[in-house]
C-alpha cells in the first residue's frame, strides 16, 4: 500500500485529489493537509510514501516546503501544478530543489481529460514511491562549472565530426536535463535536439528555467527552420521532430509511436537514416521503451550512443530497454554524459577548445 500526504490549500483540489488516488487499490491518502507549514509538521510524526505538493498556499508555499522537506526529511514529492502563470516558474524550482516529477492540476469529472489526468496521477505516484530520496543540500546553481566540466579519458573514443546530438527522455527529465545541459560551456557548438515527454502547456516553462539556469540557448523551433550551431531545439507539444538531410527540421503530426507524440522512436530514427554515423544518440530516464530500438539503428548505423545508468535514472525504464538491447556503447550519468560531450565536440574543433 502506498501511503500520500495530499498537501493544497482548496479544499475542492483536495477532494478531488483523493478521489483520485483513492480509486487504485494500491494507494492510501494518510493525510490532507492546507500548506507547506502543516506538511512539515506532518512530517514529524508520520512518513508518507509520497507527498503530493501544490505550488501556491498561504504561510508557506509548495517550492518552500520542497526545499525544507527535501534538507531535513525527504520524501519523494509530485508537484500538482497549472501549466501557466507564476505556477510553472515555481514547478521547476521545486524541481530543482529535489521535487521528482509534476502532474497536471485536477480537472472536473466532466472533463474530457478527466481519465487521463487521474491515470497520469496515479502512475507517477505509483512510479515516484519506488525512487529512494536522500537529504540534500539547496544550491541556486552554484556550482563550479569549471570543476565539473572536467574532461574525462573514455577508452576507444577515435575523431570524428559530429553534426547533431539527439536527446530522449521522460519521467524524470527536467532535473536530468539542467544536470547535463548545465554542464556544457556556452560556446557549444553541436546542435541538440530533444524530445522530451511532457504535459501540455508545460514546455515554454522548461525552456525559460533552462535558460536561466544554464549558458545555453534554447528553442521550440517550426517547421522547416534551419538547425543552427549552439541551440538546443525541443519538439513541440503534440509534434513530432525529426531532421532532414540538407538540416532542417522536420515536424509531423504522424501517428503515435509507443503511444506518444512527440516520439522518440521518430527523432533518432531520423537522425539514423539521415545523418548516421554524424550523430550522437542519447536516452535518459523515462517509463517505458520508446526510443530504445532506434538508438540500436542508430548505433548500427555508425552513431555514438549512450544511455543514462540506473543508480542516477529516477525512472531505469527507457535506458534500460536500450541496454537490453545492446543499443549503448556506453552507460554513464548525467554529470559523465556531459564530460564526454565537451570531449566530442572539443575534438570536432580540432582540440581548439
Amino acid at each position: 500500500m502506498i501511503k500520500v500526504l495530499i498537501v493544497d490549500d482548496s479544499a475542492v483540489e483536495i477532494e478531488f485529489l483523493d478521489y483520485m488516488l483513492g480509486s487504485d487499490s494500491d494507494i492510501k491518502v494518510i493525510g490532507k493537509v492546507r500548506d507547506g507549514e502543516d506538511a512539515i509538521q506532518f512530517l514529524t510524526h508520520t512518513k508518507p510514501d509520497v507527498i503530493t505538493m501544490d505550488i501556491h498556499m498561504p504561510n508557506m508555499d509548495g517550492y518552500e516546503a520542497t526545499k525544507i522537506i527535501m534538507e531535513t526529511n525527504p520524501v519523494p514529492i509530485v508537484i500538482v501544478s497549472a501549466s501557466s502563470g507564476k505556477d510553472v516558474d515555481k514547478t521547476y524550482k521545486a524541481i530543482q530543489a529535489g521535487a521528482l516529477a509534476f502532474v497536471e492540476k485536477p480537472v472536473g469529472f466532466s472533463h474530457p481529460d478527466f481519465d487521463i489526468v487521474k491515470n497520469n496521477l496515479i502512475q507517477t505516484v505509483k512510479l515516484m514511491s519506488e525512487v529512494k530520496v536522500v537529504k540534500r543540500r539547496f544550491r541556486a546553481d552554484t556550482e563550479n562549472k569549471s570543476q565539473v566540466a572536467v574532461l574525462n579519458n573514455f577508452i576507444g573514443l577515435q575523431p570524428k565530426e559530429y553534426s547533431v546530438i539527439v536527446i530522449g527522455v521522460s519521467t524524470g527529465g527536467p532535473v536530468v536535463l539542467q544536470t547535463l545541459l548545465s554542464r556544457l560551456p556556452e560556446n557549444f557548438s553541436i546542435p541538440i535536439i530533444i524530445v522530451q515527454h511532457i504535459a501540455s502547456g508545460f514546455l515554454s516553462g522548461l525552456t525559460e528555467w533552462l535558460s536561466g539556469t544554464t549558458s545555453l540557448k534554447y528553442k521550440v523551433p517550426e517547421n522547416n527552420e534551419v538547425i543552427k550551431e549552439g541551440y538546443v531545439y525541443f519538439a513541440p507539444d503534440d509534434y513530432n521532430i525529426g531532421i532532414s538531410g540538407n538540416n532542417r527540421i522536420v515536424l509531423s503530426k504522424d501517428e503515435m509511436e509507443n503511444g506518444l507524440r512527440p516520439s522518440i522512436s521518430y527523432l533518432f530514427r531520423s537522425a539514423a537514416n539521415n545523418y548516421a554515423d554524424k550523430t550522437i544518440g542519447i536516452i535518459l530516464t523515462g517509463m517505458g521503451k520508446d526510443g530504445a530500438a532506434e538508438l540500436k539503428l542508430m548505433r548500427d548505423k555508425g552513431a555514438l550512443t549512450i544511455a543514462q545508468d540506473k543508480e542516477s535514472s529516477i525512472v531505469f525504464g527507457m535506458p534500460n530497454e536500450a541496454i537490453k538491447l545492446n543499443a549503448a556503447q556506453y552507460i554513464l550519468q548525467p554529470e559523465k554524459i556531459a564530460s564526454l560531450l565537451i570531449k566530442l565536440e572539443a575534438e570536432n574543433n580540432g582540440g581548439s577548445k
